[in-house]
């Protein structure tokens, strides 16, 4: 794996192909001039402000992948000025949309926000910049966020010195560019999933210039090593082990927006990992597009999911879980190490996204009804007690009714303990946004409602076998609607509440379950824990 010190933070490393306008922007009344230094000025005709592209977003860049191994450099952390004291007295607010994966990167970008001298802030009149960070998943996602722009146009014209900025993947699509500089021109920034590190340049730019700055890189560059954290909480952490995906998937805008597989190096993980058990923190999730595709991009090892989880099995943290799997890559010998139990939880998030083969193929799963079964009924015969997750997606096109009961006939076998479920998104720039689609929306509706009816009856079926038992909680805090109610989750990830002392927030607590609902379970506490038990 090639290695280098630190990335380099003045320049964009952008390749000249990047650097041309989109065809979403040239389909604009843009006049676009280059500056002395060459950088690209971008002006919408009838709008008074221009913007510095120095890459944006192009839907046929963004498949390529490169067959090389990732290069691996290290975020120096002793940022040099001016970027060092750029936020000193200055406040900062970040809006996060989307998964888990968003979550951690808004982590990051608030960790190289406080070292420029940066402090949070929740309000919004206080703050000095304003971050969205976005998810493209699902276009209902998308409308709240350039309902939120909107929204911030009036605190823009009644604080001028305010930056605001787009980032994630939103800013990663090919139309969002051309929206944003015809519709938004009050943002100021615009920037993406890979060039994260570069925050600190972009921010210094935004400030210093009169035109919005938008740096979108299409390809995936170097895997950045080191990068500050700003965790919350102190109990539970997200650990990424690799970006990117590269299956496809007809549906998905993930591959585009993310990039290549690229896997961190073990050596890497497994540091960051010793690190959040000696600052005491109790469960952690491993982060990956697809997890199970981890360490596939090695060229100079042999080095699987199932060897990473044998070595975290051996570590000090508690708990740990990973998200997201793809059935396809899930392997006979991540079972068998999951098999062993200790940290390793019997949660296992498995997307089956319809139960129809034809439909399958359709979305490009790679897998089939039988196989996806199949890998359950290994889990369950090797995994004590293992609980399972899905994401299903209902009205696909060309999905029929016989396609939509085979999904129901799954869901009745696999028996699932809980699942996200949504009515299929069109996504710009996927193949299946091409796709036919004559299904009328009361039908989705109505098929969406019937599954999360069925889903309703087994998960509640599920809970009652719960009754009567001891079960093991991580406690997190109070709940919402309490405060004198402890709020945790099971090795199971189910949510739990029951009475006890607020010192127990961030430890282990055995739990004898008494009342269980269908998405809840309430218990009496037994007794508390400062470590976990053994497991399985």
């Amino acid at each position: 794996m090639t290695k280098e010190h630190r990335p380099d933070l003045k320049s964009a490393q952008v390749k000249k192909s990047e650097a041309s306008i989109s065809p979403s922007m040239a389909s604009m009344p843009l006049d676009v001039k280059l500056s002395p230094d060459g950088k690209t000025i971008v002006r919408v005709k009838g709008i008074s402000r221009g913007a510095l592209v120095r890459s944006a977003p192009q839907v046929t860049l963004s498949r390529k992948r490169s067959h090389d191994e990732a290069r691996v450099v290290y975020f120096d952390t002793a940022l040099n000025e001016p970027y060092r004291s750029l936020g000193k007295g200055k406040k900062y607010l970040i809006y996060t949309w989307g998964c888990q994966m968003n979550v951690h990167d808004t982590e990051t970008m608030a960790g190289i926000l406080e070292l420029m001298g940066f402090v949070p802030t929740e309000d919004e009149k206080g703050a000095d910049l304003i971050l969205f960070n976005t998810c493209a998943i699902r276009e209902n996602a998308e409308d709240k966020v350039y309902g939120e722009l909107g929204r911030l146009k009036a605190l823009k014209q009644e604080k001028p010195g305010l930056i605001l900025g787009m980032a994630g993947c939103m800013a990663q699509e090919e139309g969002v560019v051309a929206r944003i500089l015809k519709s938004y021109p009050h943002v100021d920034l615009v920037f993406g999933t890979h060039n994260i590190h570069r925050l600190p340049v972009l921010i210094h730019e935004a400030l210093m210039s009169k035109e919005m700055v938008v740096e979108v890189w299409n390809m995936e560059g170097e895997i950045v090593e080191h990068l500050p954290k700003a965790r919350q909480g102190g109990i539970k952490a997200w650990v990424n082990i690799a970006y990117g995906c590269d299956e496809f998937c007809t549906y998905c805008i993930v591959p585009y927006t993310r990039g290549g597989e690229r896997s961190r190096a073990p050596e890497e993980i497994l540091s960051e990992l010793r690190d959040l058990a000696r600052q005491g923190y109790k469960e952690v999730t491993l982060l990956g597009q697809n997890v199970n595709a981890y360490g596939k991009d090695f060229k100079t090892r042999m080095y699987t999911f199932a060897d990473l989880l044998k070595d975290v099995h051996a570590l000090p943290i508690p708990w740990v879980r990973f998200t997201t799997s793809h059935p396809r890559d899930f392997d006979s010998r991540a079972v068998d190490v999951l098999a062993r139990g200790g940290n390793l939880l019997e949660h296992i998030h498995l997307p089956v996204q319809s139960g129809s083969d034809r439909v399958l193929k359709a979305m490009n799963r790679k897998y089939t009804r039988e196989h996806y079964l199949e890998l359950v009924a290994e889990m369950r015969s090797k995994i004590k007690d293992v609980s399972f997750t899905t994401d299903i997606i209902v009205g696909f096109p060309g999905e029929t009714e016989e396609d939509f009961d085979q999904t129901l006939t799954l869901v009745e076998t696999v028996r699932y303990d809980g699942a996200f479920t949504f009515i299929y998104s069109p996504r710009e720039g996927t193949p299946a946004a091409k796709m036919d689609d004559t299904t009328p929306m009361s039908v989705k509706k109505a098929r969406l409602a019937k599954l999360n009816e069925v889903l309703a009856r087994i998960t509640y079926e599920r809970q009652q076998t719960l009754l009567g038992r001891t079960v093991e909680v991580l406690v997190e805090g109070v709940s919402k609607k309490d405060e004198t109610v402890l709020t945790g989750r099971t090795r199971a990830n189910k949510i739990v509440h029951f009475y006890g002392p607020s010192s127990l927030i961030g430890q282990f607590a055995e739990v004898r379950i008494e009342d269980a609902k269908t998405w809840t379970l309430y218990g009496k506490l037994i007794r508390a824990r400062d470590v976990a038990l053994a497991g399985r």
